[in-house]
């Protein structure tokens, strides 16, 4: 098929070279295109005469001469529509770009939620939350007469017990999971040292970190009670848990039941009395009758808190070669001491409510522990499954609830 001379109006010569190559193909493909369209016309009008289909193929090569006879032109057409096209492209990239941080954010959200769970679930805040009730009650013994101190004092003597105990009481959870991690993956697999979230080095760092926290607090405030009571509370139950020569308490039942009952009476009740009574209202430390027989009914309380805890651990402790006293005796006969000792606690709080010689104190504590009586008795007939170790679990915290509110 026959075209006319290309005409070139001359520039520079790279910049001509580059036209007359780029409109050369232009010129190159449209010739195929056109043919190929020809082709297929003649084909399907092939009773059409011949002078129709001449006319048709000249009136393409006038149209083909008119695109490619100024090649300035269609190089800026050319130059145009890449332009178009880069900028197209530009703002698709910067929109793909965008893209990843709309993603990334609901990501991290949830990547700081599950740390928070975790970080949570392995501090187990309601041991804590569950003892502030019995500080506040003793930080109030401390005070024989309201008008000697004001309320903001009060409340800043209790704030400086919660905050030292609160890091205090995070040691004690977490040196018993660093040296559980193996019992754990039996009897609690969602902790974060039993379930692999956190590594061992982690569960060091963090322990070592409540522990100096706690006892920098007490040291920084100068308060002797909160000093004693942290070094008391770290000891006993270091010697509790950790797997030493001599140490280890936990394999010896005894051992078991006094160091949980000594610590927990001096982190939550004799310390923060004390604190209160010589260091905030600075008074000589003398204890009332009402916190002896206090210490006297709540350390019983906590050696049935210390009982109820192994009952749906039996599984890992067998694991581990402990002797607890569900091992030795029975899940099901230390359940019911567990429920008979908490019975003879309230009814010794009836006994000592009946004979207080203030009528309205007599008639709120002989009523109150009446109703508790009651109350776990009726819970420990209907809603335990001694052969389920998820309902164990939820009696112990069931009694570390009712013995600490």
């Amino acid at each position: 098929m026959a075209f006319g001379h290309l005409v070139l109006i001359p520039r520079s010569t790279s910049s001509i070279a580059t036209t007359a190559a780029s409109c050369w193909k232009s010129k190159k493909f449209a010739d195929n295109y056109y043919a190929n369209s020809y082709g297929r016309r003649a084909l399907w009008q092939s009773d059409r005469n011949l002078t129709k289909d001449h006319s048709i193929k000249t009136s393409l090569q006038h149209n083909i001469s008119k695109l490619h006879y100024n090649p300035i032109e269609r190089g800026s057409r050319c130059n145009k529509i890449e332009k178009t096209y880069l900028t197209n492209a530009s703002s698709s990239a910067q929109s793909h770009e965008s893209e990843p941080e709309v993603h990334e954010s609901p990501k991290a959200l949830e990547s700081i939620k599950k740390g928070l769970v975790m970080f949570l679930q392995f501090c187990r805040l309601y041991a804590f939350l569950g003892m502030i009730p019995a500080g506040l009650s003793s930080s109030l013994l401390a005070v024989d007469n309201f008008s000697e101190i004001s309320p903001l004092l009060f409340l800043k003597g209790v704030l400086q017990y919660i905050v030292t105990f609160f890091f205090t009481s995070q040691f004690v959870m977490g040196v018993n999971q660093l040296s559980d991690v193996e019992i754990d993956k039996i009897n609690k697999p969602d902790l974060p040292l039993a379930s692999g979230e956190y590594s061992f080095t982690s569960g060091v760092i963090l322990v070592t970190s409540f522990l100096l926290a706690g006892f920098g607090v007490a040291w920084m405030l100068g308060s002797q009670p909160l000093i004693w009571s942290v070094v008391v509370t770290a000891a006993l139950m270091g010697a509790y848990s950790v797997n030493f020569p001599l140490l280890r308490w936990k394999r010896s039942i005894i051992l078991t039941s006094l160091s949980n009952a000594i610590a927990m009476l001096a982190s939550f009740h004799i310390g923060p009395f004390l604190h209160m009574k010589t260091f905030v209202l600075k008074k000589a430390a003398t204890f009332p009758r009402s916190m002896i027989l206090g210490c006297v009914v709540i350390g019983l309380f906590y050696t049935i808190i210390t009982l109820t805890k192994d009952l749906g651990d039996v599984e890992g402790d067998k694991a581990a070669g402990l002797k607890t006293l569900p091992i030795r005796l029975g899940v099901k006969p230390v359940f019911w001491l567990c429920v008979s000792l908490i019975q003879m606690a309230y009814g010794i709080a009836i006994t000592m409510g009946a004979l207080s010689p203030v009528l309205w104190s007599k008639i709120v504590t002989v009523v109150a522990h009446a109703f508790m009586v009651f109350y776990v008795w009726n819970h420990a007939l209907n809603s335990v499954d001694l052969s389920s170790k998820d309902s164990l679990h939820s009696f112990h915290l069931f009694m570390f609830k009712v013995t600490n509110n």
